[in-house]
């Protein structure tokens, strides 16, 4: 075949030179040789220029993409035959809407465009290297095909797939971009502008007519409160009780003391029991933060000069916390002349004896759910516990009623023995219980001198009753620490209760160290006693942080 040159659009004949090879137009696969033995070259050439020039297996630095074409030609060299779509699985294809005919013209006049085009670039590509050379072919072919690719897609509508991988960046776009309110639309200048009407200082009762005011906010607290104020706060939130819960506590225990003792004289006619009490933190004004607890004293009547105490000190227990009841008066009054001689034991009233004989009628005789009913509540005897305790459930409080089977006013000093649940040689013994006098104790100084001991001894209480370690102390061992600090000569007024609050915690603190916290009215016996050290110290460690902190145990 003789050489040929394109000028103009005119073919004209070139005189063959000699020693020249000239590549033949029915060999195209010859012009686009020399790009295949260059890796960094990438083009992207059409479906019609691969067809042209028959290339097969393009090395594997070629990530040739195809456009129209879904999927690029794999990168392996040394394919062989014709290059076919990979196709996705059979469970993966998805059923494809059916084109209407308006979208098959379009795709039907689209790939005609399409085969014209390429025959064009074909023909363009086949002869550009007899004049601008393999540089000059590459260049052309890029912007051949930047340009149809700029066609078609400014005159094809946007396939599927672009479509969903734009939108979740528009998506995120919205999201990331701030929901501004509309603004209404401006009022007419024409329209009068109405001057806005003072609030009232009162306001009336709600009409129909009358547009809602929003409720005015109150002013915020005061950021920085003083230790005083916090603990007036935590006073009036934590420790107070309502009355109307103090009250219906009250109410629920004077009718079980009635319905039990009606029980006890029914059931033990012989035994002469006094009239059952409620008495207790709560009647005293000394409990904190709920009504839940209340002692319910179940007296002995016993006969005047048949029974004499013993302090436990004489006895085999050397426990100076107790008492002996011994029986008197043998040779003149003979064992069984006394109701209560069926509960001695070695010549000694036994507490043991009553309280066994107590917990079995409250667990078995007594018709708890009939009262209860009668009362409004549930009332069930707690048998985990070695005291005689009634557990009431109403539907507004919860509350603890503990049975004391109790000898009062059994010598000139007017003490109270209770019927507690001893170990060991004291089990037969008789607990003094000194709460009555150190209630009576504290009522009186602060009666004297108008002070705030018992406010200081509810804020003890409320501040232990919450706390995990400070749970161990109770109400007799801050009792006494108030009962200490009360005795001295100190200004209790309310403007100073943040200032015994703290000495309070010293006092403890110290006591604790020394693992001693004797008695008010009964030195010799020690409150830590019941407390191991571990006990002893996570109670110190509790208090010494609070004492550096003390807001931590507000």
């Amino acid at each position: 075949m003789q050489p040929c040159a394109f000028k103009f659009g005119v073919r004209r004949r070139v005189p063959p030179q000699e020693g020249v090879a000239y590549p033949s137009l029915a060999e195209p696969r010859s012009i686009l040789e020399p790009l295949r033995g260059s890796p960094a070259l990438r083009l992207g050439l059409g479906p019609a220029c691969l067809r042209a020039s028959g290339v097969r297996g393009f090395p594997r630095a070629l990530g040739v993409r195809f456009p129209g074409v879904s999927r690029s030609i794999p990168r392996r060299s040394g394919l062989r035959g014709p290059v076919e779509p990979l196709r996705p699985p059979v469970a993966a294809q998805t059923p494809r809407r059916r084109p209407t005919m308006a979208e098959f013209s379009q795709k039907r006049g689209k790939r005609r465009g399409d085969e014209g085009l390429g025959s064009v670039v074909d023909f363009l590509l086949a002869n550009a290297r007899l004049v601008l050379g393999v540089g000059g072919a590459a260049v052309l072919g890029i912007a051949t095909l930047a340009v149809k690719r700029f066609i078609d897609r400014a005159t094809s509508p946007q396939d599927e797939d672009d479509t969903k991988g734009d939108s979740w960046k528009e998506l995120s776009l919205l999201k990331a971009t701030p929901n501004l309110q509309p603004r209404p639309p401006p009022a007419a200048l024409s329209q009068p502008v109405l001057p806005l009407a003072p609030l009232p200082s009162a306001p009336e009762g709600p009409t129909d007519t009358d547009p809602q005011v929003p409720p005015q906010l109150s002013s915020p607290a005061p950021l920085c409160l003083t230790f005083q104020e916090r603990l007036l706060a935590f006073e009036r939130d934590h420790v107070t009780i309502p009355a109307a819960q103090v009250a219906l506590a009250k109410q629920l225990a004077g009718d079980i003391a009635l319905e039990l003792q009606a029980y006890l004289r029914s059931k033990f006619p012989e035994l002469p029991f006094g009239p059952l009490v409620p008495q207790g933190p709560l009647y005293d004004g000394l409990q904190a933060g709920a009504a839940d607890h209340v002692h319910l004293l179940v007296p002995l009547v016993l006969e005047p000069g048949l029974w004499s105490l013993v302090p436990g000190v004489d006895t085999v227990a050397r426990d100076p916390r107790c008492w002996a009841v011994r029986r008197t008066q043998l040779e003149f009054r003979p064992r069984g002349s006394s109701p209560w001689d069926r509960f001695l034991v070695g010549g000694y009233l036994s507490s043991r004896v009553l309280l066994e004989l107590l917990r079995k009628a409250l667990a078995a005789s007594v018709n708890w759910p009939a009262i209860g009913s009668l009362l409004g509540c549930l009332i069930r005897p707690s048998l985990a516990s070695e005291e005689l305790l009634l557990e009431v459930q109403h539907e507004r409080l919860e509350l603890t009623v503990a049975v004391l089977v109790a000898v009062p006013g059994a010598d000139a000093d007017d003490r109270l023995l209770l019927a507690w649940p001893l170990e060991g040689l004291a089990g037969n013994l008789w607990l003094q219980d000194l709460y009555p006098v150190e209630a009576a104790r504290l009522r009186a100084l602060d009666d004297h001198d108008s002070g705030t001991r018992r406010r200081l001894l509810l804020l003890l209480c409320g501040i232990c009753r919450g706390h995990l370690a400070l749970g161990q102390l109770g109400l007799s061992h801050l009792t006494q620490v108030v009962l200490r600090l009360g005795e001295e000569d100190v200004d209790w007024a309310e403007e100073a209760l943040a200032e015994r609050f703290l000495q309070a915690l010293e006092l403890l603190i110290g006591s604790l160290e020394q693992a001693s916290l004797p008695c008010h009215f009964n030195p010799c016996v020690n409150l830590f006693d019941s407390l191991s050290e571990e006990d002893i110290d996570d109670i110190g460690y509790a208090l010494y942080s609070g004492l550096q902190a003390p807001e931590g145990l507000l």
